[in-house]
C-alpha cells in the first residue's frame, strides 16, 4: 500500500464495514488500518464514480454482511474489482495515477481521450462540489479554527495537515457533525448534489434515458451486462 500511495498527495478510502457506503479523500500522510479500504487514486473523477449510486448499488449486491446490525462489508475482490467503470475511466485507464487540475480545483486523470475527458470533467466537478458541501457542513468555519501541526524534529515544516478544532462553545455541536449523521439526515442539498453526480456518471455510461427514478434492478442489469461483456472480451486467463 505504501508503494501504491507513494506518488500521491492524497488518496481515496472507505470504511470496510459501514451503514452507508461513503468515500472520503485522505492526505498522503494518513496510512489507513485494516478496517479501511484504500484506493490509490487522487482524482475526483474516480472519487465521483465510486461515490455514485451505481457503484453503491453494485457494492451492496456484491458485498458481505457483518455484525448485529447486518451492516454491509466492502470486499475489494467482489465490490471493486468486479465493478464495470464507465468506458475509458477504468482503473486500468487511470493506472498512471497522474492528474490534471481543472479551473475550479477538481482533479481529473491525465492523458484522457477528448471524448472521455468531457465526461471525466463533468464527474470531477460534481464530485468536487459534493465534497466541498460536505466539508462545509462537517467543519463550519464559524465554529472552527485551523491549528498548524507540530513540526517534527529536523524538519522545517510539518508534513501533516492542519488540525481542525472547535471554537470555544461549539465543542458539542461540532462533535455531532459526522458523515454518518449527515447521511442519516440526508438533507435536500446533499440529495441534490448526489443526483448531479449520478447524472454525470450516467452520461459517462451513455445512459441517455437515466433519471433518478430508474429502478435499482434496471441499473444492476445494465452494469452486469457491461461486466459480462468485458469479461468475454478479455478471454480466459493464461
Amino acid at each position: 500500500m505504501k508503494q501504491a500511495l507513494a506518488k500521491l498527495e492524497r488518496h481515496l478510502a472507505t470504511a470496510r464495514v459501514a451503514k452507508h457506503r461513503l468515500f472520503v479523500r485522505l492526505p498522503a500522510t494518513t496510512l489507513a488500518d485494516s478496517q479501511v479500504v484504500v484506493m490509490a487514486r487522487a482524482d475526483d473523477t474516480t472519487f465521483g464514480i465510486l461515490h455514485s449510486r451505481f457503484h453503491e448499488l453494485w457494492s451492496l449486491r456484491m458485498c458481505t454482511w457483518m455484525g448485529k446490525g447486518n451492516d454491509p462489508r466492502y470486499t475489494p475482490t467482489t465490490c471493486f474489482e468486479t465493478f464495470p467503470f464507465p468506458p475509458g475511466l477504468t482503473p486500468a485507464d487511470t493506472a498512471s495515477q497522474q492528474t490534471e487540475v481543472l479551473a475550479d480545483g477538481a482533479l481529473i486523470p491525465a492523458g484522457l481521450a477528448s471524448g472521455v475527458r468531457v465526461h471525466a470533467e463533468a464527474i470531477a466537478r460534481a464530485a468536487y462540489a459534493l465534497n466541498a458541501l460536505r466539508e462545509r457542513w462537517l467543519n463550519p468555519p464559524e465554529w472552527t479554527q485551523r491549528v498548524p501541526e507540530v513540526v517534527p524534529l529536523g524538519m522545517s515544516a510539518s508534513p501533516y495537515p492542519d488540525r481542525i478544532e472547535a471554537l470555544p462553545g461549539y465543542e458539542k455541536e461540532l462533535a455531532k457533525r459526522t458523515l454518518t449523521n449527515l447521511y442519516n439526515q440526508r438533507p435536500a442539498w446533499l440529495a441534490q448534489a448526489h443526483e448531479a453526480l449520478d447524472a454525470a456518471v450516467a452520461a459517462a455510461y451513455c445512459w441517455d434515458d437515466y433519471t433518478p427514478a430508474m429502478p435499482d434492478e434496471e441499473i444492476l442489469r445494465r452494469l452486469l451486462a457491461l461486466n459480462q461483456a468485458r469479461a468475454a472480451s478479455t478471454g480466459p486467463a493464461p
